[in-house]
């Protein structure tokens, strides 16, 4: 069936997929040489620092929490300007429990009966706060002890209004560094958008709001690090910066089954953030627009392009270059059912399982698509399984020396 629209289809397709993961990195690569530059952040003295409110939004954290108040009264930062939060959100175990002795120690404990969800908790407490910059973090995140002060550093240039920070992956069984090639991808990418001023979201695990620009949350808000950095800079047109040198660290998924359920979260986040910040795809955003179409919703749909490209390609059969073009897409994908199947080892072993990763990552896009358009978002908590918390929790040292190891 050679049919030109099939035709064009097929390869339209393929190129779409191949854009938005390899033509996508050169291209921003190539803009952020001719057009960007570094930001700098600025120096600042103690006194000139902003007051910075911490805070940890956490639903049945009994494992990680200790660990996480414990981080945060370790870090560096002058004397009366650091406010640690930790709001709970109708927790049922003993999360509570663990934290309410901290509180002579300055740590504030602000507790919810009902479990409504992380994007009601921000709403409830930022108000509250007393920092000009509000940094939030999750429960089982250890940041750098200098991590918080290079983020509030950024906030003396009045134009900024959000710095994201660089999150390192351990694993779970070694603690050790775990930055995979996928990681470094993202993180190239987050410095070339950072850049050209268009970095799209942030780190969950460590980043900064000037809170005069924090938007409200909508309810049901499932990516809230990705929505509330970029709608604060779709209100307020503030700067968005990426700093790897406040750096925190934080497990993977134990498994392969709470990593695959995590990305699909992701996925069906994803597509219902494009319904509340669709306005920054206008030209009159700049490079924000180009990123979060190109690096965003064309990676989101991706899924439905490698779909109609093997459609098209069956209906092209008979055609020996299509015979030829289908072998290679059956074989890319026979090679990602059989990643599944190689261990851990060396690099090229690793390597050898990208196309597991590439298919497992748009599976779960695909999974959390519908998700999105079948099921009410309600942004109520869906806790990753993790390990007990590994406490080579002074990562001051150690993450400083590690590769650049996230949204959306």
């Amino acid at each position: 069936m050679n049919s030109p629209v099939t035709e064009v289809v097929c390869w339209t397709a393929l190129a779409a997929v191949s854009f938005a993961y390899l033509g996508y990195p050169v291209l921003i690569w190539t803009l952020s040489r001719v057009f960007g530059r570094s930001p700098v952040p600025p120096a600042v003295s103690d006194d000139d620092l902003p007051t910075v409110s911490l805070l940890v939004a956490a639903y049945n954290e009994e494992v990680d929490i200790e660990a996480r108040v414990l981080n945060a009264l370790s870090l560096d930062y002058p004397r009366g300007k650091l406010e640690i939060v930790i709001a709970t959100d109708g927790c049922t175990d003993r999360t509570n429990e663990l934290v309410r002795p901290y509180t002579q120690f300055g740590v504030r404990l602000v507790e919810f009966s009902e479990n409504a969800g992380k994007a009601s908790v921000l709403n409830r407490v930022v108000p509250q706060l007393t920092g000009e910059v509000v940094v939030l973090s999750d429960a089982n995140t250890h940041m750098a002890t200098d991590a918080v002060r290079r983020l509030a550093a950024w906030f003396r240039d009045p134009a900024v209004g959000v710095a994201c920070g660089k999150l390192v992956l351990t694993d779970p069984k070694t603690g050790q560094n775990a930055d995979g090639l996928y990681w470094k991808y993202e993180t190239f990418l987050k410095k070339c958008e950072s850049r050209l001023g268009a970095l799209l979201g942030a780190n969950g695990a460590i980043y900064a709001v000037r809170r005069s620009v924090f938007p409200a949350v909508r309810p049901g808000t499932m990516i809230d690090d990705f929505v509330i950095p970029l709608d604060a800079r779709r209100r307020s047109g503030c700067r968005l910066v990426y700093d790897a040198r406040a750096a925190a660290c934080e497990e993977t998924a134990p498994t392969i089954g709470a990593e695959f359920g995590r990305r699909a979260r992701i996925g069906a986040g994803g597509f219902q953030s494009i319904g509340m910040l669709w306005p920054l795809l206008s030209p009159r955003h700049g490079w924000v627009a180009l990123t979060f179409l190109c690096h965003k919703i064309l990676r989101w749909v991706c899924p439905f392009f490698m779909i109609a490209a093997l459609v098209a390609n069956l209906l092209l059969v008979g055609n020996p270059l299509y015979a030829g073009l289908l072998v290679a897409q059956v074989g890319f994908y026979a090679l990602a059912a059989a990643g599944h199947l190689l261990p851990g080892g060396p690099r090229w072993v690793r390597y050898l399982r990208l196309p597991t990763m590439f298919v497992t990552m748009n599976a779960a896009l695909l999974v959390g698509f519908f998700r999105w358009l079948t099921r009410p978002q309600t942004g109520t908590w869906r806790r990753t399984d993790r390990t007990a918390p590994a406490l080579a929790a002074d990562p001051s040292g150690s993450l400083q020396e590690r590769p650049v190891g996230s949204g959306s």
